[in-house]
């Protein structure tokens, strides 16, 4: 049998007992202190309380939507009890790096609950990362609240949504009159609320830009309190290389005025392994001059892609889906593509590193190399096979897992006190479903390459303080009521590269804005979760 669950309807009688013996040591004692009412208690839980103070076993309780008291055990009246003994009482986890598009705008609401990042102790997501987040901010927003969401949501303003508006496809610099129209756009999403501006500089059209053109549209995010967060131009060795694409973030973020935080951080692919020292070098000494960087990382040897951003020359998508296909029959252009797969596939450790994850595809579940092999092709001409058959269909890519990190980079980069933790969770690879139980796990408890204390911080307080999230990210009374109590023992991934939509389990108990979405690891089908919009800064209409 299961064991019994920690939720006992305890706290008013507790609390009586306290107030009645305390009352009887007292001659003439008539008139008892009534204990302070509250909704939830969570009691005896080892506490981290997002900040770097020390755990402690305490007590938190809960009123409406806030926190209304965190500290040592005391006595409430509480309607509902939490005997959090040998568990972890922490902060919701935020997730600054997140594509939780796919369940938030869905028509079912059992997927706009956000299970995938509940199931973890997420409550709060980012979206509009890598360029993609609309600059038409508050009636997203809107559209969003009203629809029922599990979680809590911080919309970006994106280069990739505001340069194709403006210029579509199109391999160009802007004159001026484009250029201004792409800076009121971004002016126009700070203004609505976006917590920055974020860029997938890897991405075409995206990477076409120059870093001049960057640098403008940051301006006007960071001129309005932004952060620039950029999924950077190379993580590898595609195009100006890891290093020098980092120096180019720091630039944008010191010549923007705006604090540059870099996506995903690693070091991809064979060309680059081993880099991480010098990466985190470079960082160390644009942070000693003053310019202000951060970033975030998952916890996995593969990175997830999808195969034509991950083998296509970006000018061979230029113009679109179209555009590609009456390149790829021309012989011409053809081998030009075929040649630059071919080492594009090379930087990614061969066709064997790479594992098609897209659901219910003929492939699925195979690496390029077996694909390649079942179709009695190269590696290059099976990827090919694929891109185009997924763009005759309208589609955009088709989902990669590829194994190109080595851990020495990882667990270094993970130990910088400038790194929290996002998954970049995307359909396709488990980070979607099992980012943080995976971190802890793996890194925390089997590796110890972080302890309990940096795993929690860098999961809550510390994103709160970079993201500017307000009233959450630590437990303090007054902060909204945003709670998570996990399992050590049963805190654990699912998720695998084959079947990556699995919930991970070990919450006992997770509260958004003070009502219960996780009981004992499932689902309870609460919708809590706001649009999470920053006032409008000065000199906004």
């Amino acid at each position: 049998m299961p064991p019994p669950s920690p939720f006992r309807r305890v706290g008013f009688v507790r609390s009586s007992l306290v107030v009645v013996g305390w009352c009887l040591t007292l001659a003439g004692c008539t008139t008892a202190v009534s204990p302070q009412p509250v909704d939830v208690l969570i009691t005896g839980g080892t506490i981290y309380d997002g900040s770097d103070m020390p755990a402690y076993t305490g007590d938190v309780a809960i009123t409406g939507d806030r926190i209304v008291y965190v500290g040592p055990p005391r006595s409430f009246a509480a309607g509902r009890t939490i005997d959090a003994a040998g568990r972890i009482v922490t902060p919701g986890f935020i997730d600054p790096h997140t594509h939780a598009d796919v369940f938030l705008r869905s028509d079912d609401r059992g997927e706009r609950v956000n299970a995938a990042w509940l199931a973890q102790g997420v409550s709060t997501v980012m979206i509009g990362v890598d360029g993609g987040g609309t600059p038409d901010v508050a009636a997203d927003a809107a559209k969003l609240a009203g629809s029922e969401i599990g979680t809590n949501v911080a919309p970006f303003v994106g280069f990739g949504a505001v340069r194709g508006r403006v210029l579509g496809d199109a391999a160009r610099a802007p004159d001026a009159a484009e250029l201004a129209e792409m800076r009121g756009l971004v002016a126009k999403g700070m203004c609505e609320g976006a917590t920055g501006f974020s860029t997938g500089l890897f991405y075409a059209p995206q990477s076409f830009a120059k870093t001049e053109e960057v640098v403008a549209l940051a301006r006007e995010a960071g001129s309005r309190g932004g952060l620039y967060d950029t999924h950077q131009r190379d993580e590898s060795s595609y195009s100006i290389g890891l290093m020098d694409s980092t120096r180019e973030a720091i630039r944008i973020g010191e010549e923007s005025g705006a604090p540059v935080h870099i996506a995903h951080i690693k070091a991809l692919g064979v060309d680059v392994q081993g880099e991480a020292p010098d990466l985190v070098a470079l960082v160390d000494a644009a942070r000693a001059r003053g310019v202000d960087v951060t970033a975030d990382q998952y916890p996995w040897l593969a990175s997830g892609s999808s195969l034509d951003a991950a083998l296509l020359p970006g000018w061979a998508v230029e113009g679109g889906g179209a555009a590609l296909l009456a390149r790829l029959e021309n012989p011409e252009t053809l081998a030009r593509i075929r040649q630059e797969m071919a080492e594009n596939l090379a930087r990614r450790g061969g066709a064997q590193t790479l594992l098609l994850t897209a659901p219910d595809r003929d492939w699925t579940g195979r690496t390029l190399a077996q694909q390649a092999e079942r179709t009695g092709t190269d590696p290059v001409d099976a990827a090919l096979a694929i891109v185009a058959q997924v763009f005759r269909e309208g589609g955009r890519g088709t989902e990669v897992a590829s194994f190109n990190m080595a851990e020495d980079d990882v667990e270094l980069l993970m130990r910088q006190p400038w790194v929290i933790t996002a998954s970049d969770g995307s359909i396709g690879h488990p980070r979607m479903f099992a980012t943080y139980p995976e971190k802890y796990r793996k890194y925390v408890q089997e590796r110890r390459t972080i302890d309990l204390a940096r795993f929690v911080r860098q999961a809550t307080g510390q994103v709160a303080d970079i993201y500017k999230v307000k009233e959450r990210g630590y437990l303090r009374s007054g902060y909204f009521a945003d709670v998570l109590v996990f399992d050590p023992a049963g805190y654990a991934p699912r998720a695998t590269y084959l079947s990556p939509r699995e919930l991970s389990t070990g919450v006992t108990a997770l509260f958004v804005n003070g009502r219960l979405a996780v009981e004992d690891s499932q689902i309870t089908g609460e919708a809590a979760g706001r649009m999470l919009l920053r006032p409008a800064p000065e000199g906004c209409p």
